[in-house]
C-alpha cells in the first residue's frame, strides 16, 4: 500500500466497513502505529496537528476518525481537508461515518476510488449470509431460527456474525437450531440494541427505554443509527397496523411482513396498543434525526431523552 493514503468509507454496514479496515490495517507495514479518534470529543484542529507530525519510531501511521459527519463547521472542515490533501507520507487516514455523505469540502479531498458506501443488506442477502455462515461453521439452521434471528440482531453483518458466534457457543454444533432456540438464547446473552429499545419502547417502559439508550450511546453508538433503526421498527409498525385494519392476521400474513417469532409479534402488537399510527412516531423521529444532526455533540444526550420519553409514554 502506498503511503500517504486517505480513505473514506460511509453507511450502516457495520461488518463489511469493519472487514474493510481490517484489510487495509493487514497490508501496512509490521509495527505501523494505530490511533482512533471520535469526533465531537477530540477537535478537529487537535487531529489536524497530530496528523502533520511525523512518527520518529513506526514504520508508518494508520489513523482512524471515526463519526466524522460531526466534522462540519466552516474552519473545522477546511482544516482538515488540508491534512487530506498533503498527508504525511507515512500516514494513513480512514474517516468513518454511519452516515452516507459527510461535509463536502472534506470528502472531495478523498480520492473517488478510495471512497466507499456500505449500504445495509437486502433481506434475501441476508439469509444468504446467515446460510452460509452457519455452514462454513459446521452447523444447521432451519428457516425459524433464521427468521428469529433477523428478527432479533441489529441489522449489520458486525452484530450478525457476534450473535450467531454466540449461539454456537451455547448451544453446540450438534442439534438444528430452530427459533426457540434462537429466542432462548439471545434473550439472555444477546447486548442492547437499537431492536431491544424498541421492545421497551413497544411496551410502554419509559425507565428501560432510556436506560438502554443511555447503554447504547455510552458504547459509541451513534444516535443517528438509532433513530435510523427505530424508524425502520415503525416502518414495520405501519405494515403490521396496516394489516391488522383487515381483521386478525394469519401466520403466513405476519411472517410475509418480517414477524415471525412469539417476542415480535407480541412488541408490534403492544405498540399497536399506543401508536394508532405510525406515521406520527416516524414524523417524530425525523424531526429528532433532523436535531441530532445539527446541533452537536453536547445535546445529543438531551435530545435522545426527549425522544425516548415522548416515544415510550405516547398513547394513542
Amino acid at each position: 500500500m502506498a503511503a500517504g493514503e486517505t480513505y473514506l468509507f460511509l453507511g450502516p454496514e457495520l461488518g463489511e466497513k469493519l472487514d474493510a479496515l481490517a484489510r487495509i490495517r493487514n497490508a501496512l507495514p509490521p509495527g505501523t502505529e494505530e490511533t482512533v479518534f471520535y469526533a465531537g470529543e477530540t477537535s478537529p484542529p487537535e487531529i489536524a496537528a497530530v496528523l502533520r507530525n511525523g512518527s520518529l519510531f513506526s514504520e508508518g501511521r494508520l489513523f482512524i476518525v471515526k463519526n466524522a459527519e460531526l466534522i462540519k463547521k466552516k474552519e473545522e472542515a477546511e482544516l482538515l481537508a488540508a491534512c487530506l490533501k498533503n498527508p504525511q507520507r507515512d500516514t494513513v487516514l480512514v474517516l468513518v461515518s454511519d452516515e452516507i455523505k459527510i461535509d463536502r469540502r472534506v470528502e472531495d479531498c478523498v480520492p473517488k476510488e478510495h471512497r466507499k458506501i456500505f449500504w445495509e443488506l437486502f433481506e434475501h442477502k441476508k439469509t444468504e449470509w446467515l446460510a452460509s455462515y452457519f455452514k462454513r461453521e459446521g452447523c444447521s439452521i432451519d428457516e425459524s431460527g433464521v427468521q428469529a434471528i433477523l428478527e432479533m440482531v441489529e441489522n449489520n453483518t458486525d452484530a450478525l456474525r457476534r450473535e450467531c458466534g454466540r449461539l454456537i457457543l451455547f448451544l453446540g454444533k450438534e442439534k438444528v437450531i430452530t427459533a426457540e432456540d434462537v429466542e432462548k438464547c439471545l434473550s439472555h446473552t444477546r447486548e442492547e440494541s437499537a431492536f431491544t429499545l424498541f421492545s421497551a419502547i413497544a411496551r410502554g417502559n419509559l425507565l428501560l427505554s432510556l436506560e438502554i439508550a443511555r447503554s447504547l450511546t455510552a458504547s459509541r453508538q451513534s444516535p443517528q443509527a438509532i433513530t435510523a433503526t427505530l424508524a425502520w421498527c415503525f416502518r414495520k409498525l405501519r405494515d403490521y397496523l396496516a394489516l391488522i385494519s383487515a381483521g386478525p392476521p394469519g401466520d403466513f400474513e405476519l411472517r410475509k411482513i418480517g414477524l415471525g417469532s412469539v417476542k415480535t409479534r407480541a412488541d408490534y402488537a403492544e405498540a399497536a396498543r399506543r401508536w394508532s399510527r405510525a406515521d406520527a412516531a416516524l414524523a417524530l423521529i425525523g424531526d429528532y434525526d433532523y436535531l441530532l444532526r445539527s446541533s452537536g455533540a453536547a445535546w445529543e444526550e438531551i435530545l435522545m431523552d426527549q425522544l425516548i420519553f415522548r416515544l415510550a409514554s405516547r398513547r394513542a
